[in-house]
């Protein structure tokens, strides 16, 4: 059997814990603030970054890594004697990820397949998660493909925010911007289209509290809860509040596996502080 390695970027926010266990490379991408550039959770962690983001008047953005990057880690998993390199991506409707690390591939004389996720943070994460658990298994380069798509054809993931402005800073707005204009103090709500990879209008809610209850019942009426499910619950500095939802769902659903995670300083610029995500998927039918 050939020596695959599996490469993501740092959008995907998988616990480091599991990044390890699997031995997955997470190449960074960059966060640009004024003069100063930093690699995602390399040079910035997210909490400091969304205490910044909280007293900073300048809006920072963000950029893929460079071609030099992928470059680098490539050739790297090439010296470590992986005989193949599989690559999964954010979504190339909201990142120049996905083109870079296309081109650099074609650059390199070595079998290596990018995958375009369709999604950001934890869409991106499951499809790396299955794809590594294949590959621990024992899978081939068809195996690891086949769960990744699976996971892909079965995700949900929808976000609740405290303010669309985050969002449309960092035009990532896609159709979510019929919000603009009549949002008021209203908490919109968007979800993640995994087919075109786009960010799109969820809902919005006058309250907080509404807000996540809309957030439940919208996420769970798009799984199937007959089935294993695998769920993430995700928070961009609002830890406590993201937990209380989790120990809810742990208690409710009971859950193949339920992830914990703040979301990383490349989601963060587009959907501020306060944002509380739930991604998860159910396991198909195994045959």
């Amino acid at each position: 059997m050939p020596t695959i390695s599996i490469l993501t970027d740092s959008t995907c926010d998988i616990p480091q814990e599991l990044i390890e266990e699997y031995d997955i490379g997470v190449i960074p991408t960059l966060v640009i603030w004024g003069e100063e550039t930093y690699r995602d959770r390399i040079e910035i962690t997210p909490r400091e970054f969304y205490q910044r983001l909280s007293e900073d008047p300048n809006h920072p953005t963000t950029t893929q890594p460079t071609p030099a990057t992928f470059k680098r880690y490539y050739r790297g998993a090439i010296q470590d004697g992986a005989d193949q390199i599989i690559l999964f991506t954010v979504s190339s409707a909201l990142s120049g990820t996905f083109n870079v690390a296309t081109q650099v591939a074609s650059e390199i004389d070595h079998p290596i397949r990018v995958i375009d996720s369709k999604g950001p943070t934890m869409s991106l994460g499951w499809q790396v998660l299955a794809a590594a658990r294949a590959l621990q298994d024992g899978g081939d380069e068809e195996d690891i493909l086949s769960a990744a798509a699976d996971v892909r054809e079965n995700l949900s993931q929808i976000v609740l925010l405290d303010t669309l402005e985050y969002l449309h800073k960092g035009g990532r707005i896609g159709s979510a911007a019929k919000f603009l204009g009549s949002l008021l103090n209203l908490k919109p709500l968007v979800r993640i289209n995994h087919q075109e990879g786009v960010v799109e209008a969820a809902g919005r809610a006058r309250t907080r509290k509404r807000g996540i209850e809309m957030l439940l019942d919208q996420f769970f009426e798009e799984l199937d809860t007959s089935r294993p499910i695998r769920i993430a619950v995700l928070h961009g500095d609002a830890e406590e509040q993201a937990r209380e939802i989790a120990q809810w769902i742990k208690e409710e659903y009971q859950p193949q596996e339920l992830l914990f995670n703040i979301t990383g300083p490349v989601l963060g610029v587009n959907t501020g502080p306060g944002a509380i995500a739930l991604c998860g998927y159910s396991e198909s039918l195994k045959i």
